[in-house]
């Protein structure tokens, strides 16, 4: 019997907030981190300790994990980091996990980074290592997993070799990265289908965007192949600054919404979410919100009159 429990990750004050127009403070993004876990959201992505020349929104973070701390917040925050510096930022902040980029193509990892994919491989399996003796969660998130802006469509073998190195190597979580939103159903399907007959599907997850409408789509099928984990943003916030094309990530509205109409329990309360979808509509001025959202607003509504 497979788990009907799906845990979410809300990665809107990172992934969300990076592209936009737009630079919030660091009230602000407390702000959104706090209503999105006041909905009930299991995990949040806070935010990445990157270089502020490169990604400016993102300057602070280390003063979102304070402000955080300092009100006792409970819920599960994550941060991004790119490299050894990041991650000694990121463990000096607190963060209790961080999440550390892979490359299903090279010229993602030289846009993106800087480096090689056998340069961001040999820095994650440092990161492993160190982050054991630090009692520190890495989750390894394999970009463009299924097509890379600059190199085309991605190999499945070269993405399933990179996730058994490091689900092998010891990282506490695996992410299949849709970047730029090119993935259909049954390439999910396929991939997933094979990761999970290999290693398991307790350390598996999918992050997808919505560029092409097929977002919801994917996630449904990784939920057959018996996926449990997602990555998703408030109020489809979101876009890689490096990817041309990558627009917003599938939003946690909608993926809330039909997990829970398909019976599978996500500790969401619909009704917060919408509340944080709202702020984050407000805050940004950009963020389109979920495709659900009109309807489950006024079926919200209705409930509550």
């Amino acid at each position: 019997m497979m788990s009907d429990k799906i845990i979410i990750t809300d990665v809107g004050p990172r992934d969300g907030l990076q592209n936009q127009p737009k630079i919030l403070t660091i009230e602000q993004r407390f702000a959104l981190v706090e209503a999105i876990a006041e909905a009930g959201v299991p995990q949040i992505e806070v935010g990445s300790f990157v270089s502020p020349k490169a990604v400016p929104a993102m300057a602070g973070t280390d003063q979102v994990f304070s402000a955080l701390e300092d009100i006792g917040f409970t819920t599960p925050t994550i941060a991004l980091i790119p490299n050894m510096k990041g991650y000694e930022l990121a463990r000096a902040a607190g963060a209790k996990t961080v999440t550390m980029v892979l490359y299903a193509s090279e010229g993602m990892a030289q846009k993106n980074a800087a480096m090689s994919m056998a340069e961001a491989e040999a820095i994650t399996l440092d990161i492993l290592s160190l982050a054991k003796q630090d009692n520190i969660e890495v989750i390894a998130t394999i970009a463009v997993a299924f097509a890379c802006p600059f190199d085309g469509p991605t190999d499945p073998t070269v993405v399933e070799e990179i996730a058994a190195k490091f689900i092998r190597a010891g990282a506490d979580q695996l992410v299949l990265a849709d970047t730029i939103g090119a993935a259909d159903p049954q390439q999910v399907r396929a991939l997933t289908s094979a990761l999970v007959k290999s290693h398991g599907a307790a350390k598996l997850g999918c992050h997808f965007h919505d560029t092409r409408a097929m977002g919801l789509a994917n996630v449904y099928a990784a939920v057959e192949s018996g996926i449990r984990r997602f990555d998703s943003s408030i109020a489809g916030l979101g876009g890689c600054p490096f990817a041309p094309g990558a627009s917003g990530n599938v939003a946690t509205d909608d993926i809330a919404m039909m997990l829970q109409q398909m019976g599978f329990a996500t500790g969401i309360d619909l009704d917060k979410l919408m509340q944080a979808s709202d702020l984050a509509q407000t805050l940004t001025g950009t963020a389109p919100g979920g495709r659900s959202k009109a309807w489950l607003q006024g079926h919200l509504a209705k409930q509550a009159g």
